[in-house]
């Protein structure tokens, strides 16, 4: 879960938008300042030094200052004088001119990171009782006036001049024919695109830690969870994260008869009251009370006490996150809305792409045949948590306390796991010299949540897996999410240390590093000597990723249709989002998977803690299930390390290009619906 590319990225938010300009453009809703008698003087000027062979790429930068610049830089007279003074026509200077801001660059980038990384231990890390300033320093971003600070020294408008940005369109069209050094060229010019004022990077900042310290925070004591007898059915010391922890511990019970079955039912009463926010606030992160989830009282000491709800906090803080990520709105006028710079910009798939892929997927033929087979499976109708089924994977039929045992003794602490990362990639094919040099590139945390890998930015600092390791070691659902933590740390690695270019370096958007992440995460058994000799096991895998995928995509379309009634009704207040976000939770529920379940009117696709603290996160999951599989069908019969090390050294392309590079076809819903109908033949 590379959950916190946000709060990484917050102070330089803006390096992967791409805004068009205008010739007469207007921004922040006023006339630009700087007249276009002076901008095409300045072209006529330039393209007379300098020649055709420069006109197109000098136009675009120009034009691209004009629009940034404002009285404060300077007159129209010294915006000629600016322009004429370092705009780079020849191409030996030119390439030295990207080298030092590329290598300049990777070091503000990476420390930043590095800096932001480690004031967030306090927060992030079982280091001790959390304070109260830990949240303080944990919200403070170092790059939060870089944007600021170089377009007052006029750094950022060199760059804009010599290495102009393309919008997306371009990028499409001219892509495939641009080279890595012109790939790396137009990511450098991606990097200043708007002023966005150093305060408005800061509250972002502020949300963010806000939301991401509530979530952290929400624990849920399940050992002292009751019945309608009374009894309790979890371990009594057990407290899990919501939804997280909660997910996966009503995943576990699949394999327990009608204990487990109890457990799941007690586990969704609890996932409804979160969502509806009548909750006990007494219970949240409190081992002192004891809860009926199915009637909602509240117990301490074997006597009812009164139950005072949660007042909204859960919605409160997706408001508080909308209300702060809109300031940023003025400053971006190509991409007005966050939705746009999440999917535009930021995944560089429209948003109206995704949505179709998501719907199409829904809508399919295949969804009800699925649903039939995992009824039969589990010998009942089905319930709403069983859009969590997890009987396709191997683990499914495997005894969870054995592999409990298996992971604790094999992983006591954090640096047993880390110690272990080299072996982990020879066996997955990477070459022992290779293997080290990845693994030495890596270190691992003890988290206080769930955990979530944490990339460098910049070659001879480490990308950071924090995972949750319990006093008696990492249990086997602890292991399986450090699995899918260190692919990404995996991938981090090498698309930073193995790309040709820093300009490069990362993926085309998170939905790559979670397809990389979740291929890693498959081989959690395989790591640990356990083999899966089921010749069906490739029809599971195909059906599991469908299950998954159909799961999620769910989530994805309410994540998207609350935020766009949040811009419809910017003054909304928390009682009003609860209410919309339930009401939509429903209809959703209603039209993709009430025909499949049989039961309507449930909000649980509203459970998920991501969008609470990572706004418009949840779609690249489900895309990335679908590059993942698309992967996994490419990678049969080939060396899985070997693979990895060529596609994704390919670094930042936009997303249908690299996966062109990477299996030869575009990101397509048909190779999975294909996949599950054979598979559905074989299983049958």
């Amino acid at each position: 879960m590379k959950k916190f590319i946000l709060l990484m990225f917050v102070s330089m938010a803006l390096m992967f938008v791409q805004c068009k300009p205008k010739e007469s453009a207007t921004r922040q809703g006023s006339v630009q300042f700087i007249a276009q008698a002076t901008v095409d003087s300045v072209i006529l000027k330039l393209t007379n030094q300098y020649g055709e062979p420069t006109k197109a790429r000098m136009e675009k930068g120009v034009k691209q200052c004009a629009t940034l610049w404002t009285a404060k830089d300077g007159t129209d007279q010294a915006f000629e004088t600016f322009c004429l003074t370092h705009f780079v026509g020849d191409p030996g200077k030119l390439d030295l001119l990207f080298n030092r801001f590329s290598a300049n660059w990777e070091s503000m980038f990476g420390h930043f990171n590095m800096i932001s990384l480690d004031l967030k231990r306090g927060m992030h890390l079982e280091i001790g009782e959390m304070l109260d300033v830990d949240e303080i320093f944990g919200a403070y971003e170092p790059g939060s006036h870089f944007n600021e600070d170089f377009f007052n020294n006029k750094l950022a408008f060199v760059t804009a001049l010599n290495f102009p940005f393309y919008t997306l369109k371009e990028k499409e069209e001219l892509g495939p024919k641009w080279s890595r050094t012109e790939w790396a060229h137009v990511r450098m010019g991606d990097i200043f695109t708007a002023r966005v004022p150093a305060e408005v990077n800061v509250k972002i900042a502020e949300a963010l830690t806000s939301a991401d310290n509530y979530i952290s925070g929400y624990n849920i004591y399940v050992g002292n969870l009751l019945d309608e007898q009374g009894k309790t059915h979890f371990d009594k010391q057990m407290k899990l994260l919501s939804h997280w922890n909660l997910r996966d511990e009503l995943k576990a019970n699949y394999n327990k008869g009608d204990e487990g079955l109890i457990k799941q039912n007690m586990i969704y009463q609890v996932m409804l009251h979160i969502i509806n926010q009548d909750i006990p606030d007494s219970v949240i992160n409190n081992p002192s009370f004891q809860w009926n989830p199915f009637s909602n009282k509240l117990f301490k000491d074997g006597k009812e006490v009164a139950n005072t709800p949660e007042p909204d906090t859960r919605y409160a803080t997706l408001l508080n996150l909308f209300n702060n990520n809109k300031l940023m709105d003025p400053y971006t006028p190509m991409y007005p809305t966050y939705i746009m710079r999440a999917f535009d910009a930021g995944m560089e798939i429209p948003q109206e792409q995704v949505e179709k892929l998501f719907t199409d997927f829904c809508s399919s033929a295949q969804v009800k045949q699925v649903g039939e087979m995992i009824s039969k499976r589990l010998g009942r109708p089905l319930q709403p948590f069983d859009i969590w089924y997890d009987g396709f994977k191997a683990r499914s039929n495997m005894n969870m306390e054995l592999l409990d045992k298996i992971t604790r003794a094999k992983y006591p602490n954090p640096q047993a796991f880390e110690a272990d990362i080299p072996n982990m990639l020879i066996k997955l094919g990477f070459k022992p010299d290779k293997a080290k040099e990845i693994a030495s590139h890596i270190t691992v945390d003890p988290a206080r949540g769930s955990g979530h890998a944490w990339g460098a930015q910049m070659k001879g600092d480490k990308a950071h897996l924090r995972t949750r390791i319990g006093k008696d070691g990492m249990d086997y659902k602890g292991y399986n999410i450090a699995v899918h933590e260190l692919g990404h740390n995996v991938e981090q690695t090498i698309s930073l240390y193995f790309v040709d270019n820093y300009m490069m370096q990362g993926v085309p958007n998170t939905a790559f590093t979670e397809a990389f992440a979740f291929n890693f995460q498959k081989h959690d058994l395989e790591l640990l000597g356990i083999k899966d000799n089921d010749p069906k096991k490739e029809a599971l895998a195909a059906i599991d990723n469908f299950w998954m995928s159909y799961e999620i995509m769910g989530v994805s379309l309410l994540d998207m249709k609350v935020w766009q009634w949040l811009y419809e009704n910017p003054a909304a207040t928390k009682e009003q989002l609860k209410e919309t976000v339930v009401k939509s939770a429903v209809e959703i529920w209603n039209q993709y998977y009430a025909p499949v379940f049989g039961i309507k009117d449930t909000p649980i696709l509203a459970i998920y803690s991501h969008m609470i603290d990572n706004p418009l996160y949840l779609s690249n999951y489900p895309v990335g299930h679908l590059i993942e599989f698309q992967l996994d069908q490419f990678l049969k019969g080939k060396n899985f390390a070997d693979e990895a090390l060529r596609i994704y050294s390919s670094g930042r392309l936009i997303p249908q290009l690299w996966m062109k590079h990477a299996v030869g076809t575009e990101i397509s819903i048909k190779p999975l619906l294909d996949a599950t109908d054979d598979a559905l033949k074989v299983l049958k």
